[in-house]
């Protein structure tokens, strides 16, 4: 039979990180030793308080649908947290609880944006952002950025990249995949050319904002004049560890909140309730619960990049959020490596994962094809052996 599958999954590009997640497994179930340094998962088991809060929530029998946006004291909570960590007002009506982060940049996509619409994305950026802007119609425009100016995006870059057709900007901070980190000036830099073009709307991910080195997160919402332009989307996967639950959330606009939420009701209703109870707790708890996750992960970055510049050919920056490196592999290119031929990042990522037995992820996926990612959310043996074998066959 014929393929009948619709063009829009036939376009779709397979995201990358689970694709080298999948190969990995698959290589591990071969009974190969497989360094997994691909996906953005850490490896720590969720905050015993929060646990117990979702053991509750089962004796509780909260097992019926939960309302589409979310449970209002969960929105509640959210709320407070803006005002807590971000110093945003956003009131529950302006708060959407989804199935996880990506949920809502989904929602969000499609509820903005028109077919031709231009959504301007500085590279590198995470890897579904511009897939989930071309399921929604709209055309990615990519900027890019490199090392040398920290993967930031510049005032002057983002001013050259609005068209009349430019309907938003979307980027993350800290970034994945580059793990930089947009200062206040930056974001001021950034609102001040965005001045001038008053009907273009901002998504910040800021899903890393409490693995963060720098001592302190800003939101471009809270910049003057950003607020009722800026969709912020956060939740629980990365600070907590609850990647598994599936609950992310987004503030916002309430006209947007409201068509966000009648999208979802259309598409997956409410998000999971243990996960919705369980999240009031974490969200209600001191951001110092959780900074011995943050202060492991600082650790883990040092000693990465400490091995890292070891090896010939590896141009780091200093990333100081998420918990990613990025570095710029570009110098192995045009080169052959145990008779393999490296080309761009994806021969190089396939290579050290068929040769060093170490997963990684093309920067090609993330709009940057010079680099590799590669994840320090895995134990301190696993990267110090990961580094070795990556040294050795390069």
């Amino acid at each position: 039979m014929n393929n009948q599958l619709s063009d829009r999954i036939n376009k779709m590009s397979t995201s990358a990180t689970l694709a080298m997640a999948a190969k990995a497994r698959e290589l591990r179930n071969e009974g190969k030793d497989i360094i997994g340094l691909s996906l953005g998962e850490p490896d720590f088991n969720i905050p015993e308080f929060v646990k117990d809060a979702a053991k509750q929530a089962v004796d509780d029998n909260y097992s019926s649908y939960s309302p589409v946006d979310g449970y209002a004291d969960l929105k509640q909570a959210i709320s407070n947290k803006f005002k807590r960590d971000n110093n945003l007002s956003y009131s529950p009506g302006q708060i959407v609880v989804s199935t996880g982060a990506k949920q809502s940049l989904a929602n969000i996509a499609m509820v903005m944006l028109n077919k031709g619409d231009e959504v301007i994305l500085p590279a590198p950026f995470w890897v579904s952002y511009s897939d989930i802007v071309k399921l929604a119609e709209g055309v990615p425009v990519e900027v890019p950025t490199s090392i040398s100016s920290d993967f930031k995006m510049t005032p002057e870059q983002l001013k050259s990249a609005i068209t009349p057709k430019t309907k938003m900007l979307w980027f993350s901070s800290p970034c994945n995949p580059s793990g930089s980190v947009y200062s206040k000036s930056e974001l001021e830099g950034l609102a001040a050319v965005l001045k001038d073009h008053p009907n273009i709307f901002v998504v910040s991910d800021e899903i890393y904002e409490h693995i963060n080195f720098v001592g302190g997160h800003v939101s471009i919402a809270g910049i003057e004049g950003m607020y009722e332009r800026t969709i912020t989307v956060n939740g629980v996967s990365k600070a907590f560890a609850m990647t598994g639950w599936r609950i992310g959330y987004m503030g916002g606009p309430d006209w947007i909140a409201k068509a966000c939420t009648k999208f979802q009701g259309q598409i997956t209703s409410g998000a999971n309730a243990i996960g919705q109870r369980a999240t009031i707790t974490a969200l209600e708890a001191p951001v110092s619960e959780i900074k011995y996750m943050i202060d492991e992960f600082h650790k883990r970055r040092d000693l990465l990049l400490g091995l890292l510049g070891e090896i010939d050919g590896f141009q780091l920056n200093i990333p100081e959020g998420a918990f990613y490196v990025f570095p710029d592999i570009s110098s192995f290119f045009g080169k052959t490596l145990n008779g393999v031929s490296i080309n761009n990042a994806s021969d190089f990522a396939m290579y050290l994962l068929e040769h060093a037995n170490v997963a990684t992820v093309t920067g090609e996926a993330f709009g940057n094809p010079n680099c590799i990612r590669i994840s320090y959310a895995a134990s301190e043996k696993e990267l110090i052996e990961a580094v070795s074998r990556i040294k050795e066959v390069v």
